[in-house]
């Protein structure tokens, strides 16, 4: 049985279009999530090439070819970039632009006039790096991300592997081929895609509103001028920790630190120096500490870490680094970033709790400041 081309060209426009629609109202719109938009950017790439390559055959195809290797790249690309969102990395405008812009004048360059497949190579390999490049960042998603995941990245590296396929095959005998016509062209390739977005597009909704969902406990958990954890969230990870600590019969340390004269930086500079010296200083802790480390903003220009399996010497030379690398950071006018102090709390078998812990190291960041400042003091903790 011979399959109609066109006829699957038009099925498929069709369905990219319901599925679209499906998607901007039952995801995006309620979710608004980057992952939901990208995929809806998507479709309607996917819609408009499909529409375009429906004047093969036409004198129109002189355009509308080289249009439709164009849209359909683009829908690759921006796959990809739906892809990325789901871990904040959104690629560079030239990357999106770039595959595009690329095929557009490979096709332009082989007589899109009378030559159907004008830029095909390019197309094909094209298509399968950005549908490669998209399973990559599904398979590098944390693995608490939602389980669907798994089946999308599966569902785009067997895309991404089988248009590397086409293309060996396109190479090797052309499109005119037995084995290319048989089990690669253009009416196989629309039917196996089209079956493939209507099975994926639950999957693509569940990772929507994954992604809404965690952008909301961001918001409830982050500082928002500095991205680190906010008073309550720390407070709530910090107990959580510290009871794993206790029953590990594990040593750690807590440590409470202030910026010095942050008043006067506000003062003198604007509250958008002071902004940019508790950027810094996070940037700098983040820099210096572990990922299993927790750091939040206590309050005002006062920051608090919890460093499991950290000795008190271990914490001053975690100190000292951070200070080092904020003495590098200039302020927009050039000016030094202010110098902080530190109060560092030992944790021990007799710690009775947080609150403690806390008001130990208080007391010696009290210390700290009233001998001079920039400078780290260690609490002494009395069971």
């Amino acid at each position: 049985m011979q399959l109609d081309t066109l006829t699957l060209r038009v099925a498929f426009a069709i369905v990219a279009f319901t599925l679209a629609l499906l998607f901007y109202f039952a995801a995006y719109r309620s979710t608004r999530s980057p992952y939901s938009a990208w995929w809806c950017v998507a479709l309607t790439l996917f819609l408009a090439g499909s529409a375009a390559y429906l004047f093969n055959g036409t004198p129109q195809q002189v355009w509308a070819n080289p249009l439709g290797n164009c849209l359909l790249v683009a829908g690759g690309a921006c796959v990809w970039a739906g892809a990325r969102s789901l871990r904040a990395a959104r690629p560079r405008s030239w990357q999106l632009a770039a595959g595009p812009a690329v095929v557009t004048v490979s096709s332009a360059l082989e007589n899109p006039g009378v030559n159907i497949w004008a830029g095909g190579a390019v197309f094909l390999a094209l298509m399968g790096l950005m549908l490669g490049l998209a399973s990559r960042e599904l398979w590098r998603l944390e693995p608490g991300y939602s389980r669907v995941r798994i089946p999308l990245a599966i569902a785009a590296a067997f895309f991404a592997a089988y248009y590397f396929c086409r293309l060996v095959v396109y190479l090797a005998e052309g499109p005119d081929g037995r084995i290319f016509v048989t089990y690669f062209g253009s009416a196989v390739t629309t039917l196996v895609t089209m079956v493939l977005l209507v099975v994926v597009s639950f999957s693509m909704a569940a990772l929507s509103s994954e992604q809404q969902t965690r952008a909301l406990r961001a918001v409830a958990t982050q500082d928002g001028l500095t991205g680190l954890l906010n008073r309550a969230a720390f407070l709530d990870l910090a107990s959580e920790e510290l009871l794993r600590l206790r029953h590990t019969r594990a040593l750690g340390t807590l440590v409470l630190a202030d910026l010095d004269h942050f008043k006067a930086v506000n003062d003198t500079y604007g509250h958008a120096a002071g902004d940019a010296a508790l950027q810094s200083f996070a940037s700098a802790c983040n820099e210096t500490v572990r990922s299993t480390d927790l750091v939040g903003r206590y309050g005002g220009e006062e920051f608090i870490f919890l460093l499991p399996g950290v000795s008190p010497d271990r914490a001053e030379a975690i100190t000292a680094e951070i200070n080092k690398q904020l003495e590098a950071v200039r302020g927009p006018d050039g000016s030094r970033m202010p110098t902080v102090s530190y109060g560092i709390a030992p944790i021990g078998k007799g710690t009775s709790g947080l609150d403690e812990l806390i008001a130990t190291a208080d007391a010696a960041l009290y210390r700290a400041k009233s001998l001079g400042r920039n400078r780290t003091v260690r609490g002494i903790h009395t069971p």
